[in-house]
């Protein structure tokens, strides 16, 4: 047991020594017998690893075969070899690959294990980073992290880590310098939203001021000074009115949609009630019996009460709409104007002011005569008078003949 303990305090006693001399060694590695590993240096490399003995070294050929560009414990890399039609710049020697000129912005890369390289673009430093080595001849570019009093704030392919600013005395910091973000300072004396002495009270608003100092200073000087993180003078800057400008054109917007809609839409009934009204004009008869009476009857009962005033109207003064018609009235004209060869509802289409690629769309569907009238009864301006004088046109006074017949009135008591 005795013998246990005195191997750990011997083994814990190797190990702190290694940790702190491993500070002062530039391997980093020891021997089994604590001592340092040495690096092989540039030209040279690593035949046997550090072990129980230490690190053995051995020159690299060079002249195109071997070479080790730093010190290290790696052995000797193999020589690349420039890409086809990339010209070679510097040969292979025992501590530098070989250099090809892959042009600006593009280094030689190769896979460790193959000697054949590439051109490919180089590599760029991100924010909070560095650049300790700029990508060329020597290979891709090597970053490190920006250390205290540095800053990069951007991505970078050339520049290293820039010193951070330092404040003024006459002015305070706000935010402290970071590795991603500079320092950023403020003058001391700031007058924010001020109002000027010149202004009289009634039409003056708040302005932003810097210092009164700066601004005699600014006139005074012939050249240009650099512009400081100060509020600067003029209303134009508050972005307030510019975004109520723009939800005040958008609500006027809608406005005029919105009215422009509701105007169709009346112009739509006010049509829809004229013709409804003529309709009912051409009946005053029964109008005054459903008054009187209490008994309605249809204005087409009324044209079977009077067969001569019916078949003495003029077509071109009925104005009661063909929507209006009963169903058994529009399944008759359709099937007249089917039967028609030559003066068929093609011909009535085109008395109805339809173009001939209209004509031919209606002409695909399964029944082009419901849907030419139906079409055209959706439209303002449908009536019965339209209608039949488009059939006379054609010599189809058959069919204008059976929408001006009267039919057949029911009556409710």
């Amino acid at each position: 047991m005795h013998s246990k303990k005195v191997a750990l305090r011997i083994l814990t006693l190797i190990l702190l020594l290694k940790g702190t001399l491993g500070e002062g060694c530039a391997s980093g590695r020891f021997t089994d017998s604590g001592e340092c590993c040495n690096l092989c240096p540039a030209g040279h490399g690593v035949v046997a690893g550090c072990g129980q003995e230490n690190t053995q070294c051995q020159p690299c050929q060079g002249k195109g075969l071997t070479f080790s560009a730093a010190e290290g414990l790696s052995p000797c890399h193999t020589c690349a070899r420039c890409p086809p039609g990339i010209s070679e710049i510097a040969p292979c020697t025992a501590t530098q690959d070989t250099q090809c000129d892959c042009g600006e912005g593009f280094y030689l890369w190769r896979d460790e294990n193959r000697t054949m390289g590439l051109c490919a673009a180089c590599s760029y430093c991100g924010r909070g980073e560095g650049v300790a080595r700029a990508c060329g001849l020597l290979g891709n570019t090597v970053c490190q992290a920006c250390g205290a009093g540095t800053f990069s704030e951007e991505r970078r392919g050339s520049k290293p880590c820039q010193p951070c600013t330092q404040c003024k005395e006459n002015e305070v910091e706000i935010r402290a310098c970071q590795p991603n973000a500079d320092a950023l300072c403020m003058e001391k004396k700031l007058h924010i939203l001020s109002r000027p002495a010149e202004s009289d009270g009634q039409g003056g608003f708040p302005r932003w001021q810097g210092n009164r100092d700066d601004e005699e200073g600014d006139e005074a000087s012939p050249t240009p000074r650099a512009p400081k993180f100060t509020p600067q003078e003029g209303e134009g800057n508050n972005i307030i009115p510019v975004y109520v400008s723009v939800l005040a054109a958008v609500v006027l917007g809608l406005l005029l949609y919105v009215a422009y809609k509701c105007w169709t839409s009346c112009k739509q009934k006010q049509a829809l009630g004229k013709a409804r009204a003529g309709e009912l004009a051409a009946a005053p008869e029964g109008e005054k019996l459903h008054s009187d009476s209490g008994v309605f009857l249809d204005s087409h009962s009324l044209g079977d009460s009077q067969p001569s005033k019916g078949s003495k109207r003029d077509s071109k003064l009925d104005n009661r709409l063909y929507l209006n018609l009963p169903p058994h009235r529009q399944e008759e004209v359709e099937s007249l104007l089917k039967e028609g060869e030559g003066r068929g509802w093609r011909q009535l289409a085109a008395q109805l002011g339809y173009e001939q690629e209209r004509v031919d769309t209606f002409g695909r569907g399964e029944d082009p005569v419901h849907t030419l009238l139906s079409h055209w009864a959706s439209q303002e301006g449908s009536t019965l008078g339209v209608l039949c004088s488009a059939l006379n046109r054609i010599d189809r006074a058959d069919i204008a003949s059976t929408l001006t017949s009267p039919a057949q009135g029911t009556s409710v008591v």
